[in-house]
């Protein structure tokens, strides 16, 4: 790798949420062990959090790696100055495969093994878990359910919120930034109303420590995950995991050190 080679992380959603934390820890490793890395995204929550920028700021520079999700670049651009440009996916549905222009890629980083064999491309690609972050022991017994994830149809959390109540729990910590304002009024606010008292919507916390110190047990009714970091996070702190099987996608956990390696060899450093 030459001195003046940089890995540049561009992403169209730089809100929180499990692609932004990947995108924010995969930087910081990189930089941990001398990799130059800047992660570029359009919103502001991950300029605190890693080597970041704007993507206004984004400039394609001679031998540049470009790691893009979620969003297109000027492929001009990125060939006039030589840059090695991946694609990492972390979605399904949401951005399928099939409805890009692969060829612009050297090749695509998926974070499972279920995930590859969802989209089923055709093109050179490698299976690279995310990074977990360090998390301690939390204490429990504090009677509190969890339920964290984006406010949206597809995260479930009316259906957790429900799962939640059947099992006869009395304080409820919704934690998650609302996605979808429409999705909050039709499925989450009556449920706020029937239950009245027993659930208290406590936005987005950027202390993952704190959070998971303050509940005993996780709900999770994704429609689907790709990587699944709660199930991760809640072995880490003891803290017990109840998924339905539809956001288990088995995907493999690995040291920050394997990951590392898999990395570098993906681009060639």
């Amino acid at each position: 790798m030459s001195d003046s080679t940089k890995v540049k992380i561009v992403t169209g959603w730089s809100k929180p949420g499990g692609s932004t934390i990947a995108h924010i820890n995969l930087c910081n490793l990189l930089n941990d062990n001398g990799i130059d890395c800047t992660l570029y995204g359009p919103d502001v929550w991950h300029l605190d959090k890693c080597k970041s920028d704007k993507s206004e700021n984004l400039r394609e520079e001679n031998n540049d790696i470009i790691i893009s999700h979620f969003c297109r670049l000027n492929s001009v651009r990125v060939k006039e100055n030589k840059c090695r440009h991946i694609y990492s996916c972390h979605e399904t549905n949401i951005a399928p495969m099939n409805q890009m222009n692969l060829e612009e890629y050297e090749s695509i980083h998926f974070v499972s093994d279920f995930q590859k064999k969802w989209h089923s491309v055709n093109h050179p690609s490698v299976v690279i878990p995310n990074v977990v972050e360090d998390l301690n022991p939390s204490p429990l017994g504090t009677g509190v359910c969890g339920i964290i994830g984006s406010i949206d149809i597809h995260k479930q959390a009316h259906v957790s919120i429900q799962r939640a109540m059947w099992d006869g729990w009395e304080k409820v910590f919704l934690f998650g930034l609302v996605n979808d304002v429409n999705y909050a009024k039709q499925y989450i606010e009556p449920l706020l109303h029937r239950y009245e008292g027993k659930i208290h919507y406590q936005g987005h916390v950027d202390d993952k420590q704190k959070m998971y110190d303050s509940i005993d047990v996780v709900y999770h009714s994704s429609k689907r995950e790709t990587f699944n970091y709660l199930k991760a996070e809640c072995e880490k702190t003891g803290v017990s995991y109840r998924g339905l099987d539809s956001a288990e996608p088995n995907a493999e956990y690995l040291e920050k050190e394997e990951i590392l390696e898999l990395w570098k060899n993906t681009l060639k450093l």
